[in-house]
């Protein structure tokens, strides 16, 4: 049986359980030792009315009809005496057989007494036989008397089965008594003796033996039993034999036991007989004064026992109670107060605590004396045990508090780190900005472009941390912004641009507070996608209107994730936990699920049919909008007075990309088409800026959406031609940048010399494609621009 495990109560109750069983198992057990001496001593009584005096009644009448009997037999005639004597004893012995079997006897009486009346009644039963045997003279006097004496034997067994009382002196005179009438018997049986004896004239064979054996237990007996009788009983009776009676029947026995060669009897008859009268019913009366004194001294004796026995079992029975009562009471005390600390332990650990450090990560103030109250439960071992675990509560809320002022420091340190690299890769953009628009070099400003990309790709990184450090960045637009321009600007932060594919995008809009944090997120995405793919797989992005928003499809060719992987990155997207330093491989996860849970976005990852892993980000509806215009249709400005680049960048967009970008050239100089495949860069705001607003180097000439550069060679700083009679051999990277641009210029002549009219109709419900055009081989789609950068 382990108890190690019990709880706190059942360990009291056992412990207070067991030693209240014991006391009360040793109260019930004494009491029951007590109260049986008393139920002896109270049926001390009833034996003796019920038992005692008939038993001693047939006794003497069974004494008197066997000297009848034996005169009778000594005779010649029938005694009619003996008949009236039997009457007698009839009565006697139904007066018995009715006592006894009453129900107060047989409750009184043990086993041992219960057998031996069974055999003083089954001995009585005989007798009837035994007067047919006498009158039809088939036994002698001797069988008469044995007959008579095995009776009166039973009843002195029974009698001496009555004294087997607790108390030790009432017990030694109750078996005096039954030994003085034992030695009555005896005397009884002298008497029939010699009775039959005077009757026949001389003692017949034995008899006079018989006679002397008698009158000699006779006599030892009563000094035996006289010894064992209180003084005051040994002086009544030694009174009692100093009688005129006694002294006279004590010669006559005198005379009786000496040698008698005649075998006559030496006694007178008329004599013998009135002595032997007399001290019968003496001895009788005595016997039968000194059983009714036992009974009179047994009853209050019983009742002082029980007096006793009630007053200790009160007591007992008291103690017992006040034992139970204190022991629950302390066991209660004890369970309250230890339930009292286990409460206020687990309410430290399970409520307060991470409720203190809740308010801590919310920038709350916490009192720590008020949070970590003391614990009072009084002086004892219980009462430090509660001073000792206020000082763990305390300690453990000064070291949340601690905890949580060193995070909100290192978010400090992080989001200063981060605020300084901002600022740098800004004034860096800047700086590359100026140096783009002064550079005249194509492979100069190809490079430049590509600094460009890396700069936008480390302002990223620098916003990681300040998302991670629970801040917003800077960048935001008032105005909506299309789809596709979000999901470009995307494109243009992450390194592998040119995997990304853009399939099929319905037209929408994204409000402008939520366009830089989406522009993020779908970045966050496909730098995992191209990162976790093999580098000669394409990556493809999908978008289209659904019911509750508008739903982004990133999928990849990747290796995939298992289900389990799966479903934790889910529910990390979805509950966006507190940042883990220790899950700094899934750093990106972290900061999407902080941008999704601040506009209510919800991205959900998903096994792709090839393979990989498809990312689908639904935006809520209410940061959804319609497509916002492209600016003015070149069909309706006036052709002879409009920039002729500026007809040739609207060219060109309508036919590389899916959506128009313009930007008015630096220089009144003709502009060309970048080659394919030639990286890009966006104009990088001044600090603070927001989409619409001009940076100190150049107006603000954007007609819509997000910025877009067309790489320009001005025609000083073209190549000139060179007539050789062999060509120069080309590689065929520059024989696809040249089919590429042949390819892109004649579709923006057909673009100007065929000038489409204005959209009168809904967009098609697939959206446009994005991809080359029709014609010539296929080129790579020309990289996306950048965004806007934030302050």
């Amino acid at each position: 049986m382990k108890t190690r495990d019990w709880p706190i109560r059942s360990k009291l109750t056992a412990l207070v359980v067991a030693p209240v069983t014991a006391l009360l198992a040793l109260w019930i057990f004494a009491t029951t030792l007590t109260f049986g001496p008393a139920l002896n001593l109270l049926s001390a009584r009833t034996l003796l009315y019920d038992l005692g005096r008939p038993g001693e009644t047939v006794v003497t009448e069974l004494q008197r009809e066997r000297r009848l009997s034996v005169v009778q037999l000594a005779g010649d005639t029938e005694l009619p005496a003996l008949a009236e004597q039997r009457g007698r004893t009839d009565r006697a012995v139904a007066e018995l057989r009715r006592r006894v079997d009453g129900e107060p006897l047989r409750d009184a009486a043990d086993d041992l007494l219960e057998t031996r009346v069974d055999q003083l009644v089954n001995s009585l039963a005989a007798l009837p036989d035994g007067r047919r045997f006498i009158d039809e003279r088939k036994v002698d006097r001797a069988g008469a008397i044995g007959l008579y004496s095995g009776m009166v034997a039973a009843a002195f067994q029974a009698f001496a089965g009555m004294a087997t009382l607790t108390d030790p002196d009432i017990n030694r005179q109750a078996l005096a008594l039954t030994a003085l009438g034992r030695s009555r018997e005896l005397l009884g049986q002298s008497d029939a003796l010699l009775a039959g004896a005077l009757t026949a004239g001389r003692f017949a064979e034995g008899e006079h033996t018989q006679l002397v054996q008698a009158i000699g237990n006779q006599r030892w007996l009563t000094e035996s039993a006289v010894a064992d009788l209180p003084e005051s009983s040994r002086v009544a009776y030694q009174r009692l034999t100093e009688s005129e009676a006694f002294t006279r029947l004590r010669s006559m026995q005198d005379a009786l036991v000496v040698p008698n060669r005649s075998g006559r009897p030496t006694v007178d008859a008329a004599a013998w007989q009135a002595s032997q009268d007399a001290v019968q019913q003496q001895l009788r009366d005595f016997e039968l004064s000194e059983a009714d004194a036992l009974a009179d001294r047994s009853v209050p004796m019983a009742v002082r026992i029980l007096v006793r026995l009630a007053a200790a079992g009160v007591l007992g029975l008291v103690a017992v109670v006040v034992s139970v009562l204190v022991a629950l009471r302390v066991g209660r005390t004890l369970v309250r107060r230890l339930s009292g600390v286990r409460t206020a332990a687990l309410e430290l650990a399970e409520h307060r605590l991470p409720d203190v450090v809740a308010r801590l990560r919310r920038g709350e103030q916490v009192d720590v004396a008020r949070e970590a109250p003391p614990l009072e439960y009084g002086h004892d071992e219980i009462g430090e045990v509660g001073r000792a675990f206020t000082e763990v509560q305390r300690t453990a809320v000064q070291a949340a508090v601690d905890e949580v002022t060193l995070r909100r420091g290192l978010n400090e340190v992080f989001l200063n780190i981060a605020r300084r690299s901002q600022s740098l890769v800004h004034r860096q953009l800047h700086l590359l900005d100026r140096m783009e628009r002064r550079s005249e070099d194509p492979d100069e400003l190809a490079e430049l472009f590509q600094v460009d990309h890396l700069a936008t790709r480390l302002r990223r990184h620098a916003e990681d941390l300040v998302i991670l450090a629970g801040s917003a960045p800077g960048r935001g637009w008032r105005n909506p912004v299309a789809m596709v321009d979000v999901i470009r600007g995307a494109i243009s932060e992450v390194e592998a641009y040119e995997r990304v594919d853009v399939k099929a995008v319905q037209p929408a809009g994204v409000l402008g507070r939520a366009v830089g944090d989406v522009i993020h997120l779908l970045a966050e995405l496909f730098e995992n996608a191209t990162a976790f793919s093999p580098p000669d797989t394409r990556v493809t992005v999908t978008g289209a209107q659904v019911a509750d928003g508008y739903a982004l499809e990133i999928t990849d060719q990747g290796l995939g994730m298992s289900a389990a992987a799966l479903e934790t990155a889910n529910t990390r997207l979805a509950s966006s936990p507190e940042f883990d330093p220790a899950q700094s491989a899934r750093l990106g996860l972290f900061v999407v699920a902080r941008l999704a849970a601040r506009h209510g976005v919800r991205v959900l990852l998903r096994p792709s049919g090839e393979g990989g892993v498809t990312a689908v980000v639904l935006v809520p509806g209410d940061l959804v909008t319609t497509e916002p215009p492209a600016g003015p249709d070149p069909a309706t400005l006036d052709t002879a007075s409009a920039d002729p680049s500026r007809r040739l960048a609207r060219t060109a967009r309508r036919g590389a990309v899916t959506r128009p970008r313009t930007r008015p050239p630096t220089a009144p100089s003709a502009s060309t088409a970048p080659p394919a495949g030639a990286p890009t860069s966006t104009v990088a705001p001044a600090d603070g800026l927001v989409e619409g607003s001009a940076t100190p180097d150049e107006p603000d000439d954007e007609l819509d959406g997000l910025p877009r550069r067309v790489r320009r060679r001005t025609p000083a700083a073209q190549p000139r031609s060179t007539v050789t009679d062999m060509p120069s051999p080309r590689s065929p990277e520059e024989v696809r940048q040249v089919m590429a641009a042949l390819q892109a210029g004649t579709a923006r002549g057909r673009a100007t010399a065929i000038t489409p009219p204005a959209p009168t109709g809904p967009p098609a419900p697939t959206g446009p494609v994005v991809q080359a055009a029709p014609t010539g081989p296929p080129t790579t789609p020309e990289p996306p621009t950048a965004t806007e950068r934030d302050a």
